[in-house]
């Protein structure tokens, strides 16, 4: 659990997170980083991430149905223009619980393995869908090689002059390879529940060896509605040069702040506030 120290510190930066977004861009100091538009970033649980540019291309990541991540059981159909699986397991799939964006069009999916099973070799991508660059990076789910749990696609996008890495249900530490391949990123999705994918620990190596520039988002950990994985607790021990933000919300509109510590630990909420809606 976190400390008292912690909680007051994560809601102190979460309002300061919110603020920031609410005057995009805005910075008071002197950055020779590149401009960049800002991005959206939604989160509905498990590994399943939204990311919509500046112009309202969207893209959807490891799609799943886990009943308790839906109100009431429902499963609400997100519009997106593209879905990017990592891998084949069946909460990373569900490609039904979205629709196309335009009335009548068809989704676009992208499948980060050749075909089903714990054999499947990787797809290796590079797409552009409207305003967004798409490619792949081979890794595995376990530390023997996929031999357990088989292989996983990371997926790099490019967008508004954001690099973003989904890192699916990456298992073990990065090789040099690996980490040439995906090459310098400014936000991740990383997994932190351990059983399956990387714990805490692995994770924090892992974010040591990626060194992304801006924000950093957990992934597959376990919930009050979902306790097969571990909580993200372990990631966020010693947390030192990094900083917490809990957020009630399930999406947050990233811009660049030069006066912000970095990276940023952003925890997003599950469900969005109308979640109820009819």
């Amino acid at each position: 659990m976190l400390s008292g120290r912690h909680r007051m510190r994560r809601w102190v930066i979460a309002l300061a997170i919110l603020l920031g977004s609410a005057v995009l861009g805005a910075s008071t100091g002197i950055s020779n980083d590149k401009p960049r538009a800002p991005i959206t970033i939604e989160y509905h649980g498990q590994s399943f991430y939204i990311l919509t540019s500046s112009k309202g291309t969207r893209i959807a990541f490891d799609p799943h149905t886990i009943p308790d991540y839906y109100p009431d059981r429902i499963v609400y159909l997100k519009k997106v223009d593209a879905v990017c699986i990592s891998h084949n397991h069946n909460d990373h799939i569900r490609v039904e619980a979205l629709e196309a964006k335009e009335k009548g069009g068809k989704l676009k999916v992208l499948r980060g393995l050749k075909t089903p099973g714990l054999k499947s070799d990787w797809a290796i991508l590079d797409e552009t869908i409207d305003d967004v660059k798409i490619r792949t990076v081979g890794v595995f789910h376990d530390t023997k090689e996929g031999l357990e749990r088989g292989k996983v696609a990371v997926f790099v996008v490019e967008v508004d002059g954001w690099r973003v890495a989904h890192l699916g249900d990456l298992g073990h530490l990065l090789t040099a390879s690996q980490l040439k391949r995906i090459g310098p990123v400014d936000v991740i999705m990383i997994p932190v529940g351990g059983i399956y994918t990387l714990n805490g620990a692995e994770a924090k190596q892992v974010v040591e060896q990626l060194k992304p520039k801006e924000y950093i988002f957990p992934m597959h950990y376990g919930t009050k509605v979902f306790t097969d994985i571990l909580p993200p607790d372990e990631f966020y021990e010693d947390v030192e040069n990094r900083r917490i933000a809990i957020l009630d919300e399930n999406v947050i509109k990233l811009n660049r702040d030069a006066q912000r510590p970095r990276p940023l630990v952003v925890q997003l909420h599950y469900w969005a506030k109308e979640k109820k809606e009819k």
